[in-house]
């Protein structure tokens, strides 16, 4: 299987992105010591950290994670993590669109779940563990002459465990004037936005929404807004568009601006991550 590699070295620490022709897949590994600020993925994430540990904010709560624990993430779940101790920590991640991770879950709960999450952050349990490392070589095993079939395979019985130790939940609900405040900058969030038009938007004052906001999604508006102004530029990067012009298009000050923005919550400046997408 056609795979693609590529080692990015900063100062903090080493990330490698494998990308490989599983469509909607991505696969990292790293070693850092670098503190990723609070952001956001479009995906699912699940991984495992390989050596040291890290202590991450979720929307499930704070966590710790240690050599040989599962890590997950929820498409816009708001997290960070930094590593505990002075050597940082390795994990190894991926990273899957939705459309790729929903339909499985739904084959396995015969469709219960319209609107699948994990459920835990951090998982000790080194069965979750072996499988997710089965999954990550099959995807990036460039010898593998079978990955598609066997991606697919482990991917189901990772999930199968993941849903046996804590069955997928539906996220809590969002009060109906918080929802209206997020689909404003969700529209489009290169467009300047104030906290006087949110309230009013809401029908509250700027203080309850500012506290409304932080409560059910994790981030003050402002946070958020920053957030889904970086994950268009993280989709536009991957067309190969310039950089200068993706910083405008999404309503950064400047092309510096987003970049320091992009490495705080990634760790790896756009010109790094446009440069593993071709």
């Amino acid at each position: 299987m056609p795979f693609y590699y590529m080692l990015i070295v900063m100062s903090r620490g080493r990330f490698h992105i494998i990308r490989s022709e599983i469509r909607g897949v991505e696969a990292v590994a790293a070693d850092s010591a670098h503190t990723f600020g609070r952001h956001i993925h479009g995906q699912f994430g699940i991984g495992v950290i390989l050596r040291g540990a890290q202590k991450s904010l979720s929307g499930r709560g704070v966590v710790e994670a240690e050599a040989g624990d599962v890590i997950t993430v929820n498409p816009d779940e708001v997290h960070d993590g930094s590593p505990i101790g002075d050597h940082g920590r390795s994990w190894q991640m991926l990273y899957f669109d939705p459309a790729v991770f929903i339909k499985p879950i739904h084959a396995l709960t015969d469709g219960r779940d319209n609107m699948a999450e994990l459920s835990h952050p951090a998982i000790k349990d080194p069965v979750s563990a072996k499988l997710f490392l089965n999954l990550y070589r099959a995807i990036t095993d460039k010898n593998g002459g079978d990955s598609e079939i066997q991606f697919h395979e482990n991917l189901l019985i990772l999930l199968a465990r993941l849903i046996e130790l804590a069955s997928c939940e539906h996220k809590n609900a969002v009060p109906k004037n918080i929802v209206k405040a997020q689909s404003r900058i969700d529209d489009d969030p290169s467009v300047a936005v104030t906290l006087d038009e949110l309230a009013n938007i809401a029908g509250i004052s700027q203080f309850q929404l500012i506290r409304g906001f932080s409560k059910f999604t994790g981030l003050t508006p402002h946070a958020y807004l920053v957030q889904r102004r970086l994950q268009r530029a993280r989709i536009m990067i991957a067309t190969g568009e310039a950089l200068s012009n993706i910083a405008h298009v999404c309503g950064f000050a400047d092309q510096s601006h987003m970049t320091r923005l992009f490495v705080s919550a990634y760790g790896m400046t756009p010109g790094n991550y446009a440069a593993a997408q071709h």
